[in-house]
């Protein structure tokens, strides 16, 4: 069986260790030197990036998160064994795991590592399909003939560069398709390599729960099961047609994956369809001062992110969830597109005023969308708003400022609400 040394790369026959270097960390597949499609996911990236410049963090458990009143970003992996999740609560972080160091994101340095491993990753292939920053499709297809080894080797030699050039890990899920690379890549975290054949797609998938589908979130869980759906094997019972006939599009989809198809291509193209940021309240608050304050910074967040990008965008999005979890989402189109802080937050302002009233509310999210290229377009707000140009030239301004100084040089007093 073709087997692959993941520590020296020496390629073998089999064995459960390398003949070279007697290393254990072995990965055997018998369609290990034909597959190209691959997924890379960095290990609890910003934990990971926190320990690796704060070398005092190493063997303790690291929270990044943004405070009492917010939620975890990444759990390293030693506060995951506590049951500390993304996403989670941080009060509820902290009374599972409350000998936890608390870390605040610091995105740009997070930004950094992720331009030093796409520029890693360029090197193998111009095929990548970025997901976030610390994880990405690549499809090496003519990797052996390119570099004179098959996809597996060079995927090793990666992390083997991200390990000892950046002090980063990363797992990689080798497949024959998007869904199945991305779903071997959560198989052995941390540092795993993990391998999904053609020939055993079928037997991999069977027992496994439709939640292992990625976009079949609690809700669609719920409905699923509501018909007898649990598990890929309740999925295959169904005939194509009566899938389609009862979850329409979603239920085609799910006939192909249940049997391991997936036609998209990687695509190094695919274009970013909407910027948001979002927050959640540690208690629910109805209080439109406090509120405003987010609406704020969620918009100059949203706004730093297009600039960054080059993307403005022509329509603005408010979300809120209510105490009971309810969602509530308003839209309005602009008549041009923008990147502007101002004209963001006063459109989102805008948008909450429909809203406001229906409160508390635990989370609220500022987003753009309908995205263009910012070089020719800068709409200004209202055109009777006198002031709309005179906040905008005082934003640029803002901006050169933070490029030089930071972005702490200089807040708005609102932020501070």
């Amino acid at each position: 069986m073709p087997s692959l040394c993941r520590d020296c790369l020496t390629q073998f026959d089999s064995g459960r260790r390398c003949p070279d270097c007697g290393s254990p960390r072995i990965i055997a597949h018998p369609e290990l030197l034909d597959l190209s499609i691959a997924h890379m996911d960095c290990d609890a990236f910003y934990a990971s990036v926190e320990k690796r410049d704060n070398p005092e963090l190493r063997d303790k458990p690291v929270i990044v998160g943004g405070g009492q009143r917010g939620v975890v970003t990444t759990a390293c992996y030693i506060a995951r064994i506590k049951g500390v999740r993304s996403a989670m609560p941080m009060f509820q972080a902290k009374k599972l795991c409350p000998e936890a160091i608390i870390v605040k994101p610091r995105f740009q340095a997070y930004t950094e590592a992720s331009r030093a491993i796409r520029q890693m990753m360029d090197e193998l292939t111009p095929e990548i399909e970025p997901l976030s920053l610390d994880e990405a499709f690549m499809d090496l297809t003519g990797t052996l003939k390119l570099h004179g080894a098959p996809p597996a080797v060079m995927l090793a030699r990666l992390i083997k560069r991200m390990q000892s050039e950046l002090g980063l890990s990363g797992s990689i899920g080798l497949s024959h398709n998007k869904f199945l690379a991305k779903i071997a890549s959560d198989q052995d975290k941390p540092r795993g390599f993990s391998v999904i054949g053609k020939r055993d797609t079928a037997s991999f998938l069977h027992d496994k729960p439709v939640t292992i589908i990625w976009g079949v979130g609690r809700a669609g869980q719920a409905t699923l099961e509501s018909v007898g759906i649990r598990t890929i094997a309740d999925l295959l019972r169904w005939e194509r047609r009566d899938l389609h006939a009862r979850f329409g599009s979603m239920g085609e989809r799910l006939w192909h994956l249940a049997r391991g198809e997936d036609r998209r291509r990687v695509s190094a193209s695919t274009p970013i369809k909407s910027i948001s940021n979002e927050t959640t309240f540690f208690e629910d608050t109805a209080d439109p001062d406090i509120l405003d304050g987010h609406i704020w910074r969620l918009s100059d967040k949203v706004s730093s992110r297009a600039k960054a990008k080059g993307l403005s965008g022509r329509v603005v999005t408010l979300k809120v969830k209510r105490s009971n979890h309810a969602i509530l989402t308003r839209r309005h189109s602009l008549r041009g597109p923008t990147q502007l802080a101002d004209t963001i937050y006063h459109e989102a302002r805008a948008l909450y005023d429909q809203v406001g009233q229906q409160g508390p509310f635990r989370l609220i999210g500022v987003g753009i969308s309908d995205l263009t290229s910012a070089e020719h377009t800068d709409f200004i707000g209202d055109l009777l708003d006198a002031g709309a140009q005179r906040r905008a030239q005082a934003e640029r301004a803002t901006d050169a400022i933070r490029e030089r100084y930071g972005r702490d040089a200089i807040r708005k007093g609102r932020s501070l609400r």
